[in-house]
């Protein structure tokens, strides 16, 4: 027996456990309800798994549809203790992203993308809630809006507000309170005993 024999003889039992500690698969089935979500696949040879154990990073969760991509690990090589450790849906996935770029997304078009030259959030057409905050502090210069605004408590501002037409709220005020009126029969009223 040659030394190469012997070799792939010895280490026969390692190389068939490495062989079968990684799978890639089908998510089937998703089940969130745990401290662990555990999801049900088919490997790509046709094994079915039904709980296999997803890790996932702190502080970020998901659960994927059916139909997507996952890689798991098998720890020891032993197939009835599965581990999926990374997950993709390549019918979702943004694309075109530009070196350093990052975001999170859905299925239904919503995405937080941190682009090279700022934070774009797209609400898929869906409304979007902040909530539970005593106070949303907005220390950037300008603040654009596009639609309507409700607001269900008292405005204030530090500055002046203007309309459409560029007409400063001040401006206004400083008209109304200079304007006298006028009686129909000739002849001059007065100034309104409030002011604006």
């Amino acid at each position: 027996m040659d030394i190469f024999a012997a070799i792939r003889e010895a280490t026969a039992d390692m190389r068939g456990k490495i062989n079968l500690m990684l799978g890639r698969g089908i998510v089937s089935k998703v089940n969130d309800a745990g401290a662990i979500q555990v999801i049900r696949g088919k490997l790509m040879d046709g094994e079915d798994y039904d709980q296999m154990e997803r890790v996932q990073q702190y502080g970020f969760t998901s659960v994927p549809k059916a139909g997507a991509e996952f890689l798991s690990t098998f720890i020891g090589g032993n197939r009835d203790h599965s581990v999926i450790v990374a997950v993709d849906d390549r019918r979702f996935r943004l694309r075109g992203l530009q070196d350093g770029e990052m975001a999170i997304y859905d299925d239904q078009g919503q995405k937080v993308h941190l682009t090279r030259n700022g934070i774009v959030i797209d609400g898929g057409g869906k409304p979007i809630t902040i909530q539970n905050t005593p106070e949303v502090d907005m220390t950037t210069p300008l603040v654009k809006m596009s639609g309507d605004l409700q607001v269900a408590g008292n405005i204030s501002a530090d500055g002046d507000i203007s309309d459409h037409g560029n007409k400063k709220m001040a401006a206004m005020r400083a008209i109304y309170n200079a304007h006298d009126h006028s009686n129909p029969e000739g002849g001059r009223v007065g100034k309104d005993q409030g002011q604006m």
